[in-house]
């Protein structure tokens, strides 16, 4: 068995990030989890980071474009009414994803490293063959989130 962060880690993490980056006034709630997507991938951003060594995984981050923008907005204190460029989206969402990525992976053995964000208009990918084991579902200011944890079960021949 692959060994994963148990998902109170992950929303603890999720919730420790989110409050650094974007203060207390308005909370990150859990939101009950729902099959599929929560919003269109069209509509969405999403970022990856990749954990090789000790234990390998991918942590994934999906928000509607929405959310992006308004986390953006709120992590480099723009006006509510100035649009967030996409390079700047780019980046914050990138930067959620590589705190929340470098947390997960100082619970779990290593030693290992943490990849560059691979951050996207859409859905970033996890590998093929990898296995969903940990996920936070959230809404912050009414918005979905969701962040997740991916493993590849190591086979008899690779352990």
């Amino acid at each position: 068995m692959t060994a994963a962060p148990e998902v109170t880690d992950v929303q603890a993490i999720v919730e420790q990030v989110w409050s650094s980056f974007l203060g207390e006034s308005e909370p990150l709630l859990p939101r009950p989890a729902e099959p599929g997507r929560p919003f269109a991938a069209d509509d969405a951003w999403s970022a990856a980071v990749s954990v090789s060594g000790g234990w390998d995984a991918t942590v994934t981050v999906e928000l509607s474009a929405d959310l992006a923008c308004a986390l953006t907005r709120t992590m480099l204190d723009l006006d509510a009414a100035e649009p967030a460029e996409d390079a700047d989206v780019a980046d914050a969402v990138g930067e959620l994803v590589n705190m929340i990525g470098g947390n997960v992976k100082s619970l779990m053995p290593g030693p290992s490293a943490l990849s560059l964000p691979a951050v996207a208009a859409g859905r970033a990918a996890h590998p093929s063959g990898a296995v969903e084991v940990s996920r936070f579902d959230g809404a912050w200011a009414g918005q979905p989130v969701r962040v997740a944890v991916h493993v590849i079960p190591r086979t008899d021949l690779q352990r």
